[in-house]
């Protein structure tokens, strides 16, 4: 619970600090800018609201990890709220009111996850998981979309949190079934675990072993 407390406040603060200018910026998301990624953790902070909403007494079908699908190719922006982000982003025009809509959501999500009850079971996706596994996922969602926000930044911005960033590194290992080799970064893992960025060079490619065929690990 506290992991994603503070992956979200992290985020939610690197967003607040940006320059006007930024939300024009191509963003770590392949095709998407800036802007189009603030508009899309609006929608994943009301998707979060509207989670811990939806109480069940179902048992649970998937934990943290299995939450996660792998997709077989990355997203081809066909997708109807794939395709509507752009738009939704490009109509606020002034990044202000962008800001402002994400902090307004985004503190009620981060509010709503403070009180929950790790144990209640909720459903989502058509799925059923416990608070406590619902709300670890979201920790590798908002650390890597915190990467993605400071991709192509003109000037330094602050990493997401160590702590976020190890855990988060965890939970894509453990989607991948393996570890990833023990010299890269916390940050590195990430990015070329999720294909964000590929190897750069024969001993990252070799260092990786078998699990270089099995990446990168698109999830949905």
């Amino acid at each position: 619970m506290d992991l994603f407390t503070h992956s979200w406040t992290a985020l939610l603060t690197t967003v607040a600090d940006l320059p006007d200018d930024d939300f024009a910026h191509p963003s770590g998301c392949t095709g998407w800018l800036v802007r189009d990624l603030v508009c899309h953790l609006v929608i994943d902070a009301q998707d979060v609201l509207i989670t811990l909403a939806t109480p069940t007494d179902a048992e649970p079908t998937v934990d943290a990890v299995t939450y996660w699908d792998v997709l077989a190719e990355p997203p081809t922006g066909d997708d109807p709220l794939d395709a509507l982000i752009p738009r939704l982003a490009a109509a606020y025009g002034d990044p202000a009111l962008l800001k402002f809509h994400l902090d307004d959501v985004g503190s009620a999500a981060g509010r709503a996850a403070r009180l929950a009850d790790p144990a209640v079971r909720v459903g989502t996706r058509d799925e059923v998981l416990t608070v406590g596994d619902y709300l670890s996922a979201y920790v590798l969602e908002w650390t890597l979309h915190h990467l993605d926000l400071i991709a192509h930044l003109p000037q330094p911005a602050h990493l997401p949190p160590a702590e976020t960033l190890a855990a988060a590194r965890a939970s894509l290992e453990a989607i991948a079934g393996a570890p990833f080799p023990a010299d890269f970064s916390d940050e590195h893992a990430l990015l070329i675990g999720t294909g964000r960025r590929t190897p750069t060079t024969d001993a990252e490619t070799a260092a990786l072993g078998d699990l270089a065929a099995r990446l990168p690990l698109i999830l949905g």
